[in-house]
């Protein structure tokens, strides 16, 4: 069995991020939201999240931007939400093992509980713009 390493490369990340959102496409339940929002263009996305990632678990500032705004109006609710954190988690898991791993499981938690509060409040009042 292979013994599996922590997450410490842009490598590392890449390899996370290829192998979650293949996942992701594969899912029937979030990957027409996410084909109907990316229009067929995963890899523009995929971009981003190398940095988003590179940038939260490496510290290596590559990401600029704000992530919550392209989320604001999605139609998802919390069973996109589950099924995106099992698929991440589940990805992780896979893949590495250690502190960082268990950081970007933490991490992704606490970004789909705050997404998923702040898409409902958005639901919820119509009028807010971002």
């Amino acid at each position: 069995m292979e013994q599996k390493h922590d997450i410490s490369t842009f490598d590392d990340i890449k390899l996370l991020v290829d192998a979650f959102y293949t996942k992701v496409a594969d899912d029937a339940l979030l990957a027409p939201i996410f084909n109907e929002r990316l229009g067929g263009q995963w890899l523009p996305h995929l971009n981003k999240m190398y940095a988003f990632w590179q940038t939260v678990l490496l510290e290596q500032y590559t990401y600029n931007g704000s992530p919550f705004p392209p989320h604001a109006r999605l139609p998802v609710d919390s069973s996109h939400f589950k099924e995106w954190m099992t698929l991440f988690t589940d990805t992780i898991d896979q893949l590495f093992a250690g502190p960082k791993a268990d950081e970007a499981k933490w991490r992704a938690g606490k970004m789909a509980q705050m997404f998923q509060l702040k898409i409902a409040h958005f639901k919820n009042n119509p009028l807010n713009i971002l």
